[in-house]
């Protein structure tokens, strides 16, 4: 093997993989001709929520520091709305991959300025396996992106809705997509790695036990007996239950037991018949 081989295959190893390491590039956020400032606000709060901060705006009104931009903008007001960039609808076009999303798609395959299209979900699946400078194009609240620049833009992408009413709210359509995404943009959430630990399988046994008795006990049926035995069992077997749920619902059960054998011994004693052993 010469040192150039040896070089190159270096430099392969430390290339992080396009579908699992960092990415050297997080998709940009473009907002054309936005109208209301709130909306922007609020795609800069999504945009920081989901670990996005280069926002992008073509012809975008002023915003006043003490409106509604800056007011809905929430912490993003420091950093995502104050450096939004103002830029041209062509500049994003020469120098990014584009996606523009639309609320309205083609149903036919016959024109493609709407189709074919993608949904978030498909986009971050597609998108995972490349490492390129993207932005995400969103349009104008009233009429959104037209078919002329849509036909300008490498893909289309769409956010799946009732057909009575697919419309979105600018500011909804930016947060949805953001949170789709997610996974390429957010290194590390605030929610553990693991939901939580499951109770260990003694202490569910134990529970298993304990029900045992309840049933008979409770002078439960003994024709449905190993029904309801195995119930309560794939009923825990799927809820995952944690230690603590575990131990608290030993208590209950222990404590039902307890007093279904005091109620069995008062019977006794005062003669009376069991009206449930009947």
């Amino acid at each position: 093997m010469t040192d150039e081989t040896s070089d190159e295959t270096r430099n392969r190893e430390r290339e992080p993989d396009p579908a699992t390491g960092p990415r050297s590039h997080k998709p940009v956020v473009v907002v054309v001709e936005p109208e209301t400032p709130g909306n922007v606000g609020t795609i800069a709060r999504a945009m920081k929520n989901f670990g996005l901060y280069d926002l992008k705006l073509v012809n975008p009104p002023k915003f006043d520091p003490d409106g509604e931009a800056y007011g809905f903008a929430g912490h993003a007001r420091e950093d995502v709305l104050p450096n939004a960039e103002t830029v041209t609808f062509d500049e994003i076009v020469e120098n990014f991959h584009t996606v523009g999303f639309t609320g309205i798609t083609n149903e036919s395959s016959y024109s493609h300025d709407r189709f074919p299209f993608k949904t978030p979900v498909e986009l971050k699946e597609d998108l995972k396996t490349v490492d390129t400078k993207t932005a995400l194009v969103f349009g104008r609240e009233g009429k959104g992106l037209s078919n002329d620049e849509l036909a300008q833009l490498d893909e289309v992408a769409s956010i799946p809705a009732d057909d009575r009413y697919p419309i979105l709210n600018l500011g909804q359509a930016a947060t949805v997509t953001l949170y789709e995404l997610r996974e390429l943009t957010v290194e590390e959430t605030q929610l553990p790695d693991v939901e939580h630990a499951r109770a260990d399988e003694a202490e569910l046994d134990r529970l298993y036990d304990f029900f045992a008795e309840f049933l008979d006990a409770s002078q439960f049926p003994d024709h449905q007996r190993d029904r309801a035995e195995l119930m309560f069992r794939r009923l825990f077997g799927r809820a995952h239950p944690t230690d603590r749920e575990v131990k608290t619902l030993l208590g209950l059960v222990r404590r039902a037991n307890e007093q279904l054998r005091e109620r069995e011994e008062l019977l006794d004693e005062l003669g009376y018949d069991d009206r449930w052993n009947q």
